[in-house]
């Protein structure tokens, strides 16, 4: 696995560590090198070593790095002469960037393959409202989009993964979800979300780049499923917002086989078993009902998260409710 190196003025760097942990989960060999007002030359410097060292000896070294030519950047290109036919530096650091650089090591093994294809996810994170302010048109070869390419195709969706979250579409799942499962479409699914021009909006903007989002009721789910002859080609990834939702559309012949399960929001009336889990009587029997119907759960945030146990999970929450009465 490439090591990677954020290094920055101030704490920029620990901080943008801590915003893509949230994002797309621990990862390993990642180290924040952080230049602080009353430090000198020789400390960054050290400080880069150190951090380097944690690394084992055979691993090239990718440094994303705030600014070209400031002294993190300097005390990085010192280290890199040394090693410039494997290791790389990109500057410019942002989140997207960092959050693709994440999603590259899943693939790629080059320090310098993964700094090439950092420029331009760093440069599509930069967006702009309103749209009318981008005076930089893309060229009519990337305009299209590639999610509708194999539109028309005989044959009907493949569903790369079907999720349980009430937040829908956010970050974790535009992009670690989208990194490991490579979907054409987003589908979020769900009645209420449909009656709402607002949250439909702001989901469509939220699709990552080359990815088409959807909002569409369950029942037109349903029937979009049943449809053979127009979406062969296309790779699927359902939102539900709850797990409500999830049994009727897998009832009415959405044929899901696992659900990963996300979030499910806190209310009043819920238990709260684990962090991100919330329960009722009506959800606990919901998952009981897709557990009958053959249907297995994938209890992760993201990817590289470890599987938690949902026969566990209901079952504190069932003694928290009863313990309740």
């Amino acid at each position: 696995m490439v090591g990677i190196i954020l290094a920055s003025h101030g704490q920029f760097a620990a901080g943008i560590k801590q915003s893509g942990q949230m994002i797309f989960g621990e990862q390993e060999k990642v180290e924040a090198v952080t230049f602080m007002p009353d430090e000198g030359p020789d400390d960054l410097h050290k400080h880069l070593e150190d951090a380097i060292a944690k690394f084992d000896p055979d691993d090239e070294v990718l440094f994303l790095i705030d600014l070209w030519g400031g002294s993190p950047f300097n005390q990085a290109n010192t280290i890199y002469e040394e090693h410039k036919d494997k290791w790389a530096i990109v500057t410019g650091l942002n989140l997207p960037m960092l959050i693709e650089a994440y999603g590259s090591r899943l693939s790629m093994d080059s320090a310098q393959d993964i700094a090439a294809h950092l420029l331009e996810a760093g440069r599509d994170g930069i967006k702009i409202k309103p749209e009318s302010l981008d005076k930089v048109k893309k060229p009519a070869a990337q305009a299209a989009a590639p999610s509708t390419a194999n539109a028309g195709q005989p044959g009907s969706f493949q569903y790369v993964l079907a999720r349980v979250d009430s937040r829908l579409l956010h970050g974790q799942v535009a992009t670690t979800w989208t990194k490991t499962t490579n979907p054409t479409r987003i589908i979020v699914v769900s009645d209420t979300v449909a009656k709402d021009e607002l949250r439909k909006n702001l989901i469509k903007e939220a699709a990552p780049s080359g990815v088409k989002a959807h909002v569409v009721p369950i029942d037109q789910m349903i029937k979009l499923a049943k449809d053979d002859k127009h979406f062969g080609g296309q790779r699927a990834l359902l939102l539900f917002e709850t797990p409500e939702d999830a049994l009727r559309a897998i009832q009415g012949g959405v044929p899901i086989k696992e659900l990963n399960i996300g979030s499910m929001s806190h209310s009043v009336g819920k238990v709260q078993p684990n962090k991100v889990l919330a329960f009722d009587q009506k959800d606990i029997d919901t998952f009981h009902e897709l557990a009958k119907d053959g249907v297995k759960f994938d209890v992760r945030k993201v990817p590289s998260d470890h599987p938690d146990d949902m026969n566990a999970i209901l079952k504190k929450a069932q003694d928290e409710l009863n313990a309740q009465k």
